[in-house]
């Protein structure tokens, strides 16, 4: 008896169970999904955390709640969280997720596929080979392969690894002590995942070496040669450079052929951090802002941020096919048998440092079959032109500011100057004034929930608070980027 009562609640033949489903799922589609998208209502109920802790009656107990409870309990965690679909939701680069790609995480997570050999994931090891030379196809790489990563800080790690690799394969079996200093390169604007990158592998932070990016934040060619040679008469090994299609907060592509010239002079790896403009690669239009990725050694692309596929969807690709096995293989003779009835390449589980590793592809694959390749990038053409449109709108607007006079990719930062401050004298104390501005109308809007946009200053450039709208969203229309210039004006003209 005692056996029977412990395993109840587990299959879903039983009645009570596919009734559970039923109802989760009618919640999650109309408390959830249906309301995301529409411009009415509130993009948060912001709480305090400690109220929120209250709120979501967090305590577990020894004895389980109905399942009525736990339906409440759903109905309290989407009231509590943020709503990345609604179309005033600009703070971060990434959006809803596309219907058919939730579809496919659903899916995901009802199959529980652990992606390292193909007997336990034979569908998603294929679908996850044929994703990749797709991706490799739009990079330019001829004979590419790649892996899913849990985030692009994590592929650009993977980037250093391998860069190590290339430079010194004895390192693997010797490691760092037996070699001399190594050095990774950066633009000063590129993403802080190389700093932790280097921490993390053992090479410490004081070997990542900062480049010089012009006034629009693209690295400096000419700088990047220099810091190359410096290294070498310092007898450092400059092993990689991190070169940037989309910097996080200004939107910026480096000149990658130039930086590839300079690479391949010097044998130096390198990789591109295109985890948030990556996308403009799959419009005909826009890829031009690319140019020259195809003679990198690898690519982040994180398809869950401009393309909209769930999070999380990080594409890590080399352009040397068996590249990433040299690197990471150690053949477990438990998952890894030789003598098994299929083909044994198939089992892709060393090509990355991880053992279990969640399925990824499935909510590509669909998202990307029920779109095609044209609604795809139809998708982040829209984006652009929306953008375009909010720079235009910023400029004739009195009491904004671009911090940029024009913008290469769908981050659009800015200024708002509160009536107070217009027409004075723009001394340090001023701009000090100004650093405030975007603080306290990100709270108002916060408290009222009306419309989400971060905020930043970038000490590089030195240059106070300013505002950074992200446009990834297709349900997005000219009338979402008039409700920002409004909204702001609205919350900020008394400061």
């Amino acid at each position: 008896m005692a056996s029977q009562s412990t395993s109840q609640g587990y299959s879903y033949a039983e009645p009570e169970i596919q009734q559970f489903v039923k109802d989760f799922s009618k919640l999650i589609l109309n408390e959830a999904l249906i309301p995301q998208t529409d411009p009415n209502t509130k993009v948060l109920n912001f709480r305090q955390p400690l109220d929120l802790q209250k709120f979501l009656d967090l305590e577990i107990y020894e004895e389980p709640v109905p399942r009525e409870k736990l339906l409440e309990l759903g109905r309290k965690v989407i009231d509590g969280s943020i709503v990345p679909g609604h179309p005033r939701f600009l703070n971060q680069l990434y959006t809803g997720v596309d219907p058919y790609s939730l579809f496919g995480a659903w899916l995901t997570e009802v199959l529980n596929c652990n992606v390292h050999t193909y007997e336990v994931s034979p569908a998603m090891v294929t679908l996850e080979n044929y994703i990749f030379k797709k991706i490799s196809s739009l990079i330019g790489y001829p004979d590419g392969e790649g892996i899913f990563c849990p985030g692009s800080s994590f592929s650009n790690l993977i980037a250093i690894h391998l860069a190590r690799f290339r430079h010194n394969p004895t390192l693997k079996e010797k490691g760092l002590f037996s070699c001399e200093p190594m050095v990774i390169l950066k633009s000063e604007d590129a993403h802080y995942s190389v700093e932790k990158g280097a921490n993390f592998l053992g090479f410490g932070t004081e070997s990542v070496v900062k480049v010089k990016s012009d006034d629009r934040g693209r690295v400096i060619p000419e700088d990047l040669e220099i810091k190359i040679q410096q290294c070498k008469q310092k007898k450092c090994a400059p092993i990689m450079f991190m070169a940037s299609c989309g910097t996080t907060v200004l939107g910026s592509f480096d000149d990658l052929e130039s930086v590839a010239d300079i690479c391949k002079r010097y044998n130096v790896w390198m990789h591109v951090d295109a985890a948030w403009g990556g996308g403009v690669m799959l419009s005909d239009k826009l890829k031009y802002l690319t140019k020259g990725i195809e003679r990198s050694d690898s690519v982040a692309w994180n398809i869950h941020k401009m393309s909209g596929a769930g999070i999380q969807c990080s594409a890590f690709v080399v352009k040397e096919k068996g590249f990433l096995e040299k690197c990471n293989a150690y053949r477990a003779e438990y998952l890894f048998q030789p003598d098994k009835i299929y083909d044994t390449s198939f089992d892709i589980g060393d090509r990355t440092i991880q053992c279990g590793r969640k399925n990824d592809v499935l909510k590509l694959w669909l998202m990307w079959k029920g779109r095609g390749d044209k609604a795809m990038g139809a998708r982040i053409e829209k984006a652009f032109d929306l953008a375009a449109y909010l720079t235009e709108k910023l400029k004739s607007t009195e009491g904004f500011r671009l911090v940029l006079p024009e913008f290469q990719c769908t981050n659009i930062s800015f200024w708002y100057i509160p009536p107070r401050l217009r027409g004075k004298q723009e001394t340090t104390e001023w701009w000090e004034e100004v650093g405030k501005v975007a603080p306290a109308i990100k709270g108002r809007m916060m408290l009222k929930g009306s419309i989400m946009i971060s905020y930043q200053p970038l000490s590089s450039k030195g240059l106070v608070n300013f505002f950074r709208v992200i446009i990834a969203n297709p349900v997005c229309e000219r009338s979402d980027m008039d409700f920002i210039v409004d909204e702001i004006i609205n919350l900020g003209q008394d400061l």
